[in-house]
Order: C-alpha cells, then structure tokens, then sequence
C-alpha cells in the first residue's frame, strides 16, 4: 500500500471517529493499534508501551498538572474575586470602561490560569449581566469576553504552548515566553476596535461614566495595588524565573503552585479540601492529556516508518511555493479543521506532519509555532464546535448559540489581524525569547 493511501486511510477512520463524539484518546487509541498492526504487526506494540512509557517519563511535560494545579487553587480558593475588585478599582472612569475592563482581566486570569474556558465562564457569569444592565452593547460584550478569554492559551503559563513545544521538539520555555508580546497585542487591538466602534456608535456604551462608578481616591486606588501584590508572587515565580534563566518551565511551575498556595493563605482562602479538590480535578485533566501525548508520539512513529514523512517533506520542495504562500497555506488546514473537531485533536495530527516542513523551510522554529498557537486557540472561538464559545453560552443562558457565534466573528477577524502584523514583524514573538538565549 502507498503511503499516501495509508495516510488517507488512517485520516479517514479519525475523523469518523471524531464525528461519532468519541473521546479524543479513543479515537486516537484505536487507530494507532490499528495502525500498528496492520503495518508492522504484532511486534509493534512494544514500540507503543515505550512511547507510552517516554510519555510519561518527559521531565518537561511535568509543567501541565503543575501549571494546572496552579490554576485550579487559584480559582477554587476565590483569590479572583480579590483581582477582580482591584482591577475594577485601577480602571478608572472612561468611555467604554467595561469593555476595558473585560480586556484586562482576561490577560491577568489568563496569566495566572492558562485556560481559555475558565476564564470565560468566570467572566459571562460576572461581568457580562452587569454590562448589560449598565447599557453595553451585548455582541460586543459576548465577543470580548469570549475573545478576551482566548488570551489564555497565548499568554503563558500556557497549556497548550508546553504540549506544542513538547510535540514539535521546540524550547517549551522560548515558546512560553513568546506568548507575551503577542497576548499584549491582541488585547491592545481588541481595545483599539472597541473605542472605534464607540466613537463611529456612541449608543455602544453608556452615555454617562459617571454613572457606572464613583472617581477612586488615591487611597483606594493605593490598597487594590497593595491588594493584588500577591499574584506578583505567583507571576514571578513562573515567568520571572524564567526570564531570568533560574528555573526550566517544570520548575517554575513547582514555584507557581507553591506561590498559588501562598496567595491562597495571605487572603485566609487556604483549607485542606480546597487543595484536595484542586489535585483531584488537575489530576483527572493531565491523565487525559498524557495519554493523548502518548498517541500522539506513537502516531509520529508511524509516519516516520511507512515513509510519509520523507514523502510530504519531498512534496513540498517540489509544490515551488514561497515561504509565505506556505506559510498561509500551513495556517489555513488547522484554521478550518479546527471548527469541525478538537483543538488537542488538530494539534496532535498536525504537528507530525508540519514539523519536518517547518524545518525544510527554514522557518524561526518558535515564531512559526506561536502562529501555530495562536491560530489553535481560534479553534475554540469558531463556530460551530468551539469549546469556548459553548462555555460561555453556559453561563449566559439569555444569548443563542447563533448569536454568541455572530458576535465572535468580528473578534476572529481581528485574531486573524493580529496574526498578519506578527508575521510581518517576527520581532514580536522573537525577541523575548532571544533574551533568554
């Protein structure tokens, strides 16, 4: 059999799987044995058991249920709330505040998480009635805060930045750290659209800011400063020791969560079952996503070994297409496969694939792979299957899904924007990690 037949076939019986609403590991598990059989035949299934086995035994992959646990106290311990208020407070009165608001607690959740849905499902419940009430405009607010949750994946700690950097052999800690300029980006051009679409529509936000909040004194303004000095314990734990070259990303989340719980305890948040709670759930979420690694690694082998990864290497020198039509072509299959199945799904079939053409091309390997990112996380913002979108909706049961999808397009349209200015100037997501040599 061809390897281009091969390919398509296995292709074919996951995405049947996929659309059946099988699990993610499931899907991936029968088709590897599967594969491993009916190609190599029973002496393949050592080879499955070690890369099981190297899975689990990846000293860097043991930044997810760290990174996760961090999250998880975080959230479980009502630290937020504290955020919450101070950010509120150091807002101040201007035009649109709300909107601004939505921006900057999605970065500092997201910062501090690392998961889009969270964040999102915090923010619909808490500020999205309000803004309502107050006369917002309701698909701009839905849009942002969907759109503002997704900063998540980008800004580090990121989960799926450790899983990419894992799986495409690249520095997790440089890919992390990528994040940052780019998160701030996007924030900044979603504020940027925001005070335009004031400015052309002032119904899209209350006419009076003084009604939405009394001015803060300096005094006020002074203790949400002093209030929200413990998460600079968790965020220089992480990122700090990072940039300045003293821990490896696994170590800087061991760090985080021992500043997680701190935070926790200097609010008087910190009990047993909180902690107990936290473990179980960042426990059950990490199994999952090292067994789907686990496939994933298996899946690699598979390509390498019927010959369709030489194959699709040799294909795409003789395709004559510049670095960039590439480039647009690489970023446009996840974009479009990623409205139909799961983000870790498109993630684990992709990258196989993409990585020994990302290295035939000469790509910078950590900015093509934070496009990558970035262009997953537009995964769970597109219709019709987008995690994010349907956590949202949860919470916000007074909007349809075709108007939580309707109001998330134009925020897609500005994702895709921001992409476009990254990919003209590399330096964005380049020079911090350059800093880290």
């Amino acid at each position: 059999m061809e390897w281009y037949t091969t390919l398509a076939l296995g292709f074919a019986i996951l995405f049947a799987l996929f659309l059946s609403g099988a699990p993610v590991f499931l899907a991936f598990l029968f088709a590897i044995l599967a594969g491993v059989y009916v190609i190599i035949g029973p002496a393949g299934f050592p080879m499955f058991a070690n890369s099981i086995l190297d899975t689990v035994t990846t000293n860097s992959l043991a930044a997810i249920p760290l990174f996760l646990l961090m999250g998880e106290l975080l959230f479980r311990s009502g630290t937020m709330d504290v955020l919450f208020n101070s950010v509120d407070t150091l807002v101040g009165r201007v035009r649109g505040r709300q909107y601004v608001l939505v921006v900057v607690l999605s970065a500092v959740f997201g910062a501090l998480s690392g998961v889009a849905m969270a964040v999102a499902a915090m923010l619909g419940r808490s500020i999205m009635p309000v803004m309502v009430a107050r006369g917002y405009d309701r698909d701009i607010a839905a849009g942002l805060i969907v759109s503002g949750a997704s900063l998540a994946p980008i800004i580090p700690p990121s989960m799926l930045a450790i899983i990419i950097g894992s799986l495409a052999d690249v520095s997790i800690a440089k890919l992390l750290i990528s994040g940052v300029l780019p998160g701030l980006l996007l924030g900044g051009i979603f504020i940027l659209y925001v005070f335009a679409r004031i400015a052309l529509n002032p119904a899209l936000a209350p006419a009076s800011v003084a009604a939405e909040r009394d001015d803060a004194s300096l005094a006020e303004m002074a203790m949400a400063l002093v209030r929200m000095l413990p998460f600079a314990i968790v965020i220089f734990s992480v990122m700090g020791f990072i940039l300045l070259g003293i821990a490896t990303p696994s170590e800087s989340a061991a760090t985080g969560v021992i500043g997680a719980l701190l935070t926790a305890a200097i609010y008087r948040n910190l009990s047993l079952r909180m902690i107990w709670d936290s473990v179980m759930a960042s426990t059950m979420v990490s199994a999952m996503i090292l067994a789907i690694m686990a496939m994933s690694k298996m899946f690699t082998q598979l390509l390498a070994f019927t010959g369709a990864t030489s194959e699709l290497v040799g294909l795409v020198a003789n395709l004559g297409y510049g670095p960039l039509t590439m480039l647009v072509l690489m970023m446009a299959v996840p974009f479009v496969l990623c409205m139909f199945i799961d983000t870790i799904a498109v993630i684990l079939l992709t990258i196989p694939i993409f990585q020994p053409v990302v290295s035939a091309l000469d790509y910078d390997p950590v900015w093509f792979w934070l496009l990558f990112l970035i262009n997953i996380t537009l995964g769970a913002i597109t219709p019709p299957f987008g995690y994010t979108l349907f956590a949202f909706k949860a919470v916000v049961p007074t909007m349809t899904l075709g108007e939580v999808y309707r109001a998330t397009w134009p925020f897609v349209m500005l994702f895709l924007l921001g992409m476009a200015v990254i990919v003209a100037f590399p330096g964005i997501a380049t020079w911090l990690p350059d800093l880290i040599g």
